[in-house]
């Protein structure tokens, strides 16, 4: 598996990421199962683990973190991200009137504090800004996201789903550098593509983090755009024996921007075979034959 410095971090990432947020959806949240899922990935070099406070209605980071504490060993394999800054109305939150944001020093110190307790670790090697806050003070944000690189209980910094005039405001009141921006993208989902997201993001200095890389299923669905696109998927799998849905992790792959697919799953066969994804190689002619296909046009 393929390791990725991010910035000028000293943090090696594996390029396919696993994303814990289906953790608690699980009919069997045993430690034994959830030992299971992180023992497949790790066999094959996934090694980066990616956690929301909220995940699970705030549940996901305690499960995993029952196989911390079972075998503390376990944690110097894997690199831990997670997001903070949504607050939901929760059954945990019983005093909450509306689902707002909130990227306050004072909430942002709570979450990762809380984050590590549950996650039975030190330290995050990446915390993210879950979404861009329409309140946020900068200067007080960026303060405190420096304060926990200086203080050691963060590695590094990012924000999830912010366009370039978010992030950049953030930034110009930081003196650590954000190294990635975890967004939606996948076949279905092209809009980074094209509307400046992806090349601000490299202008910057920043890592493309996809998440829904299969577009949570719809890629396999009965959409005009998914039926055109299967027949194209299941070809170019045959080829290199694998699937469908590996074939659209490799299609995210291929771009020179290095884009890091985190791929969500409580199937233990699925995860087994999730790194055969880098193997696929998808030449230029092919990633605009499947553009074109999910896009329904030919491109200008």
């Amino acid at each position: 598996m393929e390791k990725v410095q991010l910035g000028n971090t000293a943090v090696e990432f594996s390029r396919l990421v696993y994303g814990v947020w289906r953790l608690a959806d699980d009919s069997d949240t045993s430690v034994a199962n959830v030992r299971a899922k992180i023992d497949a990935c790790l066999e094959q070099g996934i090694t980066t683990f990616d956690h929301a406070d909220i995940y699970g209605d705030y549940r996901c980071e305690a499960l995993f973190g029952k196989a911390l504490a079972q075998d503390p060993s376990l944690r110097a394999s894997m690199q831990l991200v997670s997001k903070c800054d949504i607050a939901l109305v929760s059954d945990a939150f019983p005093a909450r009137r509306v689902k707002h944001y909130d990227t306050s020093a004072a909430y942002i110190r709570n979450s990762v504090d809380t984050s590590l307790s549950r996650l039975h670790s030190e330290q995050l090697d990446l915390l993210l800004i879950h979404r861009p806050d329409p309140f946020m003070d900068a200067a007080q944000t960026g303060a405190v996201l420096d304060d926990l690189v200086d203080s050691g209980k963060v590695k590094a910094l990012g924000v999830s789903n912010f366009m370039h005039w978010d992030w950049r405001l953030l930034q110009q009141h930081m003196k650590h550098r954000l190294v990635v921006n975890q967004i939606e993208m996948n076949l279905l989902e092209r809009s980074a593509f094209t509307d400046g997201t992806l090349a601000s993001m490299q202008l910057d200095g920043i890592r493309a983090m996809a998440w829904s890389p299969l577009a949570g299923g719809a890629l396999f669905g009965d959409s005009a755009a998914a039926q055109r696109l299967r027949p194209l998927l299941d070809g170019i799998a045959r080829q290199y024996g694998s699937s469908a849905d590996r074939v659209a992790l490799a299609w995210l792959m291929m771009h020179p921007a290095g884009i890091m697919p985190v791929v969500g799953t409580n199937n233990i066969e699925r995860i087994h075979g999730l790194a055969s994804a880098c193997d696929i190689r998808i030449d230029r002619e092919t990633w605009f034959e499947l553009w074109t296909a999910a896009s329904g046009q030919e491109v200008p």
